[in-house]
């Protein structure tokens, strides 16, 4: 009976013999010496590196007398298992694979890899390294991939790999007790809005406000941060939500590494660039915000903000733009904090630009598991006596475990009703109708990102026949 507290996590491992793994070892040499030689960006068509591969195993084992007569059955195989091996990520390509984990742990020698399950949790796997020369040569062998590299002057990895996935290494002397890699990996098939409210992440109520303030009518786009702990997935939600930007407007997104998957057709994706080993060419998070402004965006969605470049974007949307941003913090009133002081130092007086903070939390169960809800939306409503007003909108309720809204009139409505010619009133039936569309695709499971873009868009340009559709069709 296994006790652990932790479950177990059980892949089908490759075995080598110990000549084989010398002939591995010797493969990837070779690989790394054809691609600095040649300059390659280490990215070859897997058929000609399978040849590649069978031709210098027929060479290496037919060359050795001890091997004479090896069958190409054989040598098929090994070839294709060596393929996997280089073309993957070795020992944990099975992990890579798997859709349902959400990241995986690499944390020294002669210590299980450990996963994050979207189901059960915190997992151990039954692979561990027992040579650190093994997770160095995997790490170098990543940093190739995404044309980086690390080394003792430069001891830490930080980047994404080719599916998205972000990963980050360290090395001797950052990591004293050895080399580490943690991958965080995105699903293949992006959460959308729909599935944020199945799993009760948002709620339905909340849901539809939040498109209407988010498309503003026409007249004013609602501008909003988005705030949680690390992996709470404010980066999801802002994902979900940006399906609610009108289809006429062009976006811009800014990020240290690109995680953010908009669901649009007008995006322009920008990527910070570190310096060089001569220490030029750097290209920081203000630097793209300031050339974001000459390309007159409609939308600036800043990966997440955390230093100057905070200033910058609030310039931004003092002077017209609209815009959406992730942050880490705790609570609304922090959040406020940590855009007013050092180092993001956002004058008091342009907090105003922002509407909402929308608060993000990874809840722990018991058992391990944990779930993410909104636990706040909060209304930036003016300052008094020097100190930012936030009105609570909407709450998460734990006993309930439901997101409840307050009954406090949002600013922002009133507003856009202002700016529209409409009354609050017939914007709440706005919002009433909304929720009609995002309920019809919740019971008829519309729920991919093209799926539900396909609807968004179809109401933007008719919303009547939509509706009248759904009506028709109940």
């Amino acid at each position: 009976m296994n006790n652990d507290i932790i479950p177990q996590y059980d892949v089908i491992r490759q075995n080598y013999s110990p000549e084989e793994r010398i002939l591995l070892g010797e493969m990837r040499e070779n690989l790394v010496d054809l691609a600095i030689s040649t300059g390659d960006n280490y990215q070859v068509s897997e058929e000609k590196l399978l040849n590649d591969i069978r031709n210098f195993l027929f060479l290496r084992l037919n060359g050795n007398t001890q091997n004479k007569g090896i069958s190409n059955e054989y040598l098929d195989k090994l070839s294709r298992k060596f393929l996997r091996d280089i073309i993957g990520y070795g020992e944990i390509d099975p992990l890579i694979q798997d859709d349902e984990l959400e990241e995986i742990m690499i944390i020294g020698t002669g210590k299980p890899i450990f996963v994050y399950h979207r189901k059960y949790g915190m997992m151990k796997t039954n692979i561990e390294f027992n040579d650190e020369q093994e997770i160095k040569d995997l790490i170098d062998s990543i940093a190739r991939q995404i044309n980086r590299r690390i080394d003792q002057e430069s001891p830490i990895l930080d980047g994404r790999l080719l599916d998205g996935s972000r990963i980050n290494a360290t090395i001797p002397p950052v990591s004293p007790d050895g080399p580490s890699l943690t991958i965080r990996k995105f699903r293949r098939d992006p959460l959308t809005i729909i599935d944020l409210i199945n799993s009760k992440t948002i709620s339905l109520d909340l849901a539809g406000f939040l498109w209407v303030c988010i498309d503003g009518l026409g007249v004013k786009s609602a501008n909003a941060i988005i705030s949680g702990g690390t992996s709470s997935g404010k980066t999801t939600t802002l994902n979900a939500l940006s399906a609610f930007i009108n289809p006429n407007e062009r976006i811009i997104t800014i990020e240290d590494t690109l995680e953010l998957q908009i669901p649009h057709e007008h995006v322009i994706r920008m990527e910070t660039r570190p310096a060089n080993v001569e220490g030029k060419g750097e290209l920081t998070m203000n630097d793209l915000v300031k050339n974001s402004l000459r390309q007159r965006p409609d939308k600036i969605i800043v990966g997440e903000v955390r230093a100057g470049e905070a200033i910058t974007l609030f310039t931004a949307l003092n002077t017209g733009h609209s815009g959406f941003g992730t942050l880490h913090s705790n609570d609304a009133r922090e959040t406020i904090t940590r855009l007013t002081n050092p180092p993001m130092s956002v004058p008091e007086i342009m907090i105003q630009a922002i509407d909402f903070i929308i608060m993000q939390n990874r809840i722990y169960t018991p058992s391990g598991v944990s779930f993410r809800r909104i636990s706040e939306v909060a209304e930036v409503v003016g300052i008094e006596e020097g100190t930012v007003q936030l009105n609570t909108i909407f709450r998460w309720n734990p006993e309930r475990d439901t997101i409840d809204n307050v009954g406090i009139t949002s600013n922002t409505l009133v507003q856009i009703a202002n700016l529209s010619g409409k009354s609050i009133n017939e914007l709440y039936s706005e919002i009433e109708n909304r929720k009609i569309v995002l309920k019809h695709m919740i019971n008829h499971n519309i729920r991919s990102v093209d799926e539900v873009n396909s609807v968004i868009e179809l109401y933007y340009k008719d919303p009547q026949k939509v509706l009248n559709k759904i009506i028709l069709n109940r």
